[in-house]
């Protein structure tokens, strides 16, 4: 597993075994990404992360534990935003609807910060787009640590927000639906800078994806309160 920042004995993530083994797994995520895993060489790699290619067996015992690793530094990296988007807010809107449909924007707002503007994410999105493609063992630690998790907890908190049960086939197609126009933006990346005329996409770019977004987002809540009342006009009917 990859270590996380350690604010208590911060000496332990800037040795020289911590900087090397971290160098290494961005790399890997890097050109793992890019290449695929078979079209890349554990001496690229060595060479991106500025390292001995003999580190690459020493830290992980080979290319595999290399991917293995990468996919522990997508889990860390997504838990870490996943926490701070949702946090202890998620207790506290369990008996709030309003609360609970602010934490969705809320929620939707983080993830467009994350995945459209920050080019890591470009990293990330690429590898696990490759393991989608061709599955592995790293594609089932980042869906038993990422995405079942994530998706799970979101569909509970619609389910707070709107009373359809977060397990129910439409909850969890919905909450699909709002992940999907975000990530969008990033595998679209290109095709969306060629048609809205833009040279890259940072923070004002993404404050108009924010804007966007959450309009559906917003569509689709008053949707369901329409249904709900219409059901409800129905039902007290002699």
């Amino acid at each position: 597993m990859i270590k996380v920042p350690d604010t208590k004995n911060p000496r332990r993530e800037t040795s020289p075994a911590d900087l090397t083994r971290t160098a290494l797994v961005r790399a890997a995520l890097k050109l793992f990404g890019r290449q695929g895993f078979d079209g890349t060489s554990t001496r690229q790699i060595a060479a991106e992360a500025q390292a001995n290619i003999g580190s690459i067996a020493y830290h992980f015992g080979g290319k595999e534990g290399l991917r293995a690793a990468a996919a522990d530094y997508i889990v860390e990296t997504i838990q870490t935003i996943a926490g701070q988007a949702l946090g202890s807010a998620q207790a506290a809107a369990a008996n709030d609807p309003e609360a609970a449909r602010l934490l969705l924007f809320g929620a939707l707002e983080r993830m467009v910060g994350f995945i459209v503007a920050q080019p890591q994410a470009g990293e990330i999105v690429q590898f696990v787009l490759r393991e989608l493609s061709h599955p592995t063992a790293a594609l089932d630690r980042i869906y038993d640590g990422v995405f079942e998790p994530t998706h799970r907890r979101l569909c509970l908190i619609w389910e707070q927000a709107t009373g359809e049960p977060a397990e129910s086939e439409r909850t969890r197609l919905t909450v699909f639906t709002l992940i999907g126009q975000v990530i969008y933006f990033r595998i679209g990346r290109e095709a969306v800078m060629r048609r809205m005329g833009w040279h890259d996409i940072g923070a004002v770019e993404a404050a108009k994806v924010v804007a966007v977004t959450t309009d559906n987002l917003g569509a689709i809540l008053a949707a369901r309160k329409i249904e709900d009342r219409a059901a409800g006009m129905k039902g007290q009917r002699p």
